[in-house]
């Protein structure tokens, strides 16, 4: 039974149940749980689970929910690792419906490949696969594409990725609703494609792809990296990218799930044939951080990206992330993503069963890829046993002499201790996919050992970009508190995840708060890319702009710790 503030949940479960038919309208909790539960973070409990397969379901479903003063969360792939894809523990004053796009997923290629319009549901791994044969590549092309994140999440939370040339992901071209002022639903078609003015006309012809070239504005300029590349290369007291910033707010930008968005335009980008990777390594992380301004002073093109980890790490990842780097290197992000699907559900019938545990799959898989010999190449362990810190740097092929003698020059200075090597193919593969495992790693390491620790305990952090002092060092009293750290990121936005497992009796909460402070006191930004969620609480001012999106408070409510409540009393 549901209480007065729920009534008129049953009629909409028929409501919806006629749109989208009863195989689509999921209320088990066996049923919502994958829906419910965050990648990492975050559950809650929901009238219902849609899967709408058109947009126009989408659409008539969304006014169900709005009719019947229903909480609204638009969800695709739920990888998020803040919760804000799903529901929280909160005090909602409404029942919540999760509505999953996955079934609407299709990319439309414009203006001769240069630009994508990519639906509700659509992933990176498929817009990825869908440009391949014209030569170009997506805003991220690792990392959150081999765990089947969506374009539209990424844009949602403006993410930022491992190639410094792109910055975060943004568009100001979108087509979403939005509930007014009068609780009215509206349909705002920024596109940049004329599609007509009934809103069923409009999202069927989109879904179907329906429009001629003449309807579609033109596309901006080709380039391998944005205007984020002058951006980054300023040393300057502020972060470089972080998910509050007011340059990437636009409509569906930023917007954190408070509009329904049904496709994006996005651009894309010219894919290099061929690149070269260095492998660097030092002792010193001030070496680094010289290094760095180095390569963003220098003339010409910024590299594709630079990835940083710590020894740790790299431990870590060689131990924990073997089944991600396995499944990548060998089977390719679609078979990683099948694996990662079927281990969540063996993890949830286990955890039912007596004797197994809520991880017994983790541990099969630990075990069983724990077997394999060594995967990692043999210059790459030297690097690990000589040097205390790692840099993984990719640039085109036509850059590699201007970096190599860039590099050369660099660590023949007397001052310097570290030391570089150019990759093979297979070397550079290694190295960027011991990177990659890190994440897995560090979560696969937590799960195995949660009776012997008391949680995890993340950031994703966006330092200053004059911060010369950029790597960590905690005081003491608190890094007593900590079984294990890793320390990775995307080094030339200085943007890094550091990843925390706390030891057995600490009170995380606590811990994250006080850990917290020590950041802001340095004028990084947190969260930097992978957005508020139900972790973070927002600024002001981006509750304000949450509240010129959503102003009766439908869509995706509380994120961001902000009200749950309707009009967000």
């Amino acid at each position: 039974m549901h209480d007065d503030r729920f009534r008129g949940s049953e009629d909409a479960l028929k409501a919806f149940i006629e749109i989208l038919g009863k195989p689509h309208v999921l209320t088990s909790a066996r049923a919502t749980g994958p829906y419910a539960r965050g990648n990492r973070f975050g559950s809650g409990r929901v009238l219902a689970v849609l899967r709408p397969g058109s947009l126009i379901d989408m659409w008539r479903s969304l006014q169900v929910a709005v009719d019947h003063d229903l909480i609204v969360i638009t969800q695709a792939a739920n990888t998020g690792l803040t919760g804000g894809s799903g529901p929280g523990d909160q005090d909602y004053d409404r029942e919540v419906v999760i509505i999953s796009t996955t079934r609407i997923d299709q990319i439309h290629l414009i203006n001769d490949a240069h630009e994508a319009v990519c639906l509700a549901g659509s992933r990176l791994h498929e817009l990825e696969d869908a440009l391949a044969p014209h030569g170009r590549e997506p805003h991220s092309v690792i990392g959150s594409t081999s765990i089947g994140a969506s374009v539209i999440g990424g844009i949602a939370n403006n993410s930022g990725g491992s190639q410094v040339r792109k910055g975060p992901a943004f568009t100001q071209h979108a087509i979403y609703a939005r509930v007014n002022s009068e609780n009215q639903v509206e349909l705002v078609n920024h596109l940049g494609i004329e599609l007509g003015d009934d809103p069923a006309q409009i999202l069927d012809r989109l879904q179907r792809g329906d429009w001629d070239a003449a309807s579609v504005t033109p596309p901006p300029a080709d380039s391998r990296e944005t205007e984020y590349g002058d951006h980054v290369r300023e040393i300057a007291p502020t972060p470089a990218r972080y998910n509050a910033d007011p340059k990437f707010l636009f409509e569906a930008s930023g917007c954190a799930g408070k509009i329904m968005v049904f496709a994006v335009r996005t651009p894309t980008f010219p894919k290099d044939a061929h690149t070269t990777t260095f492998y660097i390594g030092t002792n010193d992380p001030r070496e680094l951080e010289d290094l760095r301004r180095r390569v963003l002073s220098a003339d010409g093109q910024l590299p594709i990206s630079g990835e940083y980890l710590d020894r740790a790490t790299f431990d870590l990842a060689a131990k924990y992330g073997k089944d991600t780097f396995v499944s990548l290197k060998y089977a390719g992000s679609r078979q990683l993503r099948r694996m990662f699907a079927l281990k969540t559900w063996a993890n949830g019938v286990f955890a039912k069963l007596p004797f197994f545990g809520q991880t017994f799959a983790d541990t099969i898989s630990q075990a069983a890829f724990g077997m394999l010999p060594q995967q990692l190449p043999k210059r790459l362990l030297e690097y690990r046993d000589r040097f205390e810190h790692h840099l993984i740097m990719e640039v085109s092929d036509f850059q590699r002499n201007e970096f190599e003698a860039l590099l050369t020059e660099f660590f023949a200075e007397p001052e310097r201790g570290g030391a570089f090597l150019t990759c093979t193919d297979d070397e550079a593969q290694s190295a960027m996919l011991q990177r990659f495992g890190a994440a897995s790693a560090i979560a696969r390491y937590f799960n195995l050992n949660r009776e012997k620790v008391s949680g995890m305990v993340t950031f994703d952090v966006a330092l200053r970009r004059d911060d010369e002092d950029w790597l960590e060092v905690l005081p003491q009293e608190i890094a007593d508190q900590l079984e294990v750290s890793a320390y990775y990121g995307h080094f030339f936005c200085h943007v890094l995840h550091q990843n925390h497992v706390a030891k057995k009796g600490v009170d995380t909460v606590e811990l994250k708060r006080r850990m917290t402070e020590l950041l802001t006191e340095r004028g990084a930004a947190i969260p930097a890319e992978h957005n508020f969620g139900r972790l973070y609480d927002v600024p002001a001012e981006l509750e304000e702009h949450y509240k010129e999106l959503d102003p009766c408070n439908v869509f995706n409510a509380g994120v961001g710790n902000t009200s749950p409540h309707k009009n967000w009393a």
